[in-house]
Parts: structure tokens; C-alpha cells; sequence
């Protein structure tokens, strides 16, 4: 598996500098929220976008894809009941996946719990159906530029919309298309009633990428959830892909983050790569 970690814990650093620290830690992708770029994906030139991937891949690291992706700009949403809000919000996340396939992404991350969580008047079943409205017409231009969409299960303290995987799934069996598929959080999957190794055993075959932290909103390690029990079964179900550095709370550092991350990880999961 691969160790990356997500760039917004690096606020206000320089591009360049996130990526020079990274890599001497053994970090090898970065994770991009597209708010830390500009206050919205069409503001990002195509020159930049690929200064952005040529700094990156030249210092080793490798810009896996975008996640925080409706932080910015405002009015969008994924179960609106307004179809024009709709049909923004599918035309933004086809802007977002030209700027993380010029970038050198593959994969979009799609938590944005505030974006996503059930309005007044709108129901489970008819926040279903506004979501499958918005993601199918981003499917085809996604799997052009080769970008999967991840959608993430959230815990019921971030959003009342998809809180398990099993709910995930049935969202993804439902839309039936290779480009989108889920995203597994470690903090997301201790909401959950069973225990986080099964709940990634029940999610053989759906995950595009997975990202670790604690419950107490810091980096892998760094609280009480133990790694090797969700690096065996990660391993038991054929996923060897990224496992993506993504804390909340700042407070520690982010030195002090992403160094503790990647010291626990190497530990449980082997030296990366």
C-alpha cells in the first residue's frame, strides 16, 4: 500500500514546500482539496494546473486525486430538491474531474456532508433519487479523463445522508458504473455498529481508495483505533492502494501529524511505496 496524506493540513505552506516535506517523510501521493487552489475549479488555468502536477512529480509525489470537493464555491448540493441546483452541482463535479485528471488525479473523494444532507420537505428514498440525478451525467466525462468517483460514508454526526457502506453500496449498485464506487474512512467506519475490520470485509470489491485518522480527529496513530486488524483485512480484500493521511484537528501541527501518520503506518503496513 501507498501512504499519501490530504494538503489542506498545510495551510498556507507553498505548494512546493508541502511537497518537499511530504516526501522526506516517505509520503509518496497528496491528496488535493480544491479550496486550498481558488475559490473555484474553473478559477485554476490549465498553466497551473500543470505547474502544479510538474512540481509535485518532480519532488515524488503524486497528486492522487481531490476530496472537500463542495467546500467552494457556494449554492451547491447534492439531494436539493431544486433541479437547477442539481443540474450546478453535476456540472461543477465534471469541471472537478478535468481539473483533477490534469493534475495527474484519478480519484474524486465525495464526503461534503453540508452539500449532501437531507432538506427540509425531502425524504430518504427522494434524496436517493436527486443523487443519482446529479452523479450519472458526471460518469461518462469521468471515465474519459480515467477519474472514479469515491462517495464516502459518513458517520451520522456529519450528515444524516449515507451513513453505512452497506448504504453505499446499494447507492453504487444502483447507479451501476465502473467510475463510481466508495471511498472507506477509518473515522467514518467507527460510527458503525460492527467493527471496522468487517465493515471493510463487507465492502470487498466497491473500494477506490481509503483514507485513515482517529475518531479524536487526528492522523492514524495518534488515538485509540488500532491499524493492523484494518491493514489485514485491507489485504484480505485485494486493496492495495492508497491509504490517504486526513486529520481534522490541526492543533498538533502539522508537522507533528503528518510525521507521527507515516512513522505509525510504516510500522503496520510495511515501508510504502
Amino acid at each position: 500500500m501507498k501512504f499519501a496524506i490530504c494538503n489542506e493540513l498545510f495551510e498556507g505552506w507553498p505548494w512546493e514546500k508541502v511537497c518537499d516535506f511530504v516526501q522526506a517523510l516517505g509520503y509518496t501521493g497528496l491528496e488535493v482539496a480544491p479550496f486550498t487552489l481558488a475559490d473555484s475549479a474553473d478559477q485554476v488555468s490549465p498553466q497551473r494546473r500543470l505547474e502544479l502536477r510538474r512540481d509535485a512529480e518532480t519532488r515524488g509525489v503524486e497528486v492522487l486525486g481531490l476530496h472537500w470537493l463542495l467546500v467552494k464555491p457556494p449554492g451547491l448540493h447534492i439531494t436539493d430538491p431544486d433541479p437547477d441546483v442539481r443540474r450546478r452541482t453535476a456540472d461543477y463535479f465534471i469541471q472537478l474531474v478535468d481539473l483533477c485528471a490534469d493534475m495527474g488525479g484519478r480519484v474524486m473523494v465525495i464526503g461534503s456532508p453540508k452539500q449532501r444532507g437531507l432538506l427540509p420537505g425531502v425524504s430518504r428514498p427522494e434524496a436517493r433519487e436527486h443523487a443519482k440525478e446529479v452523479f450519472r451525467p458526471v460518469l461518462e466525462p469521468a471515465a474519459r479523463r480515467g477519474v472514479t468517483l469515491a462517495f464516502e460514508p459518513l458517520g451520522p454526526a456529519e450528515t444524516d445522508f449515507m451513513n453505512t457502506v452497506a448504504e453505499a453500496k446499494a447507492l453504487v449498485d444502483e447507479i451501476g458504473h465502473p467510475n463510481f464506487q466508495i471511498n472507506l474512512d477509518v473515522k467514518a467506519m467507527s460510527s458503525e455498529p460492527m467493527p471496522i475490520p468487517d465493515v471493510i470485509r463487507s465492502a470487498r470489491g466497491y473500494v477506490a481508495h481509503v483514507q485513515v485518522n482517529d475518531p479524536n480527529l487526528l492522523g492514524p496513530g495518534m488515538g485509540e483505533v488500532k491499524y493492523e486488524p484494518i491493514v489485514a483485512a485491507l489485504r484480505e480484500i485485494g486493496y492495495d492502494g492508497w491509504l490517504s493521511v486526513e486529520a481534522f484537528d490541526f492543533r498538533a501541527g502539522a508537522e507533528r501529524i503528518a510525521r507521527m501518520s507515516i512513522e505509525y503506518l510504516k510500522r503496520v503496513a510495511g515501508t510504502g511505496g
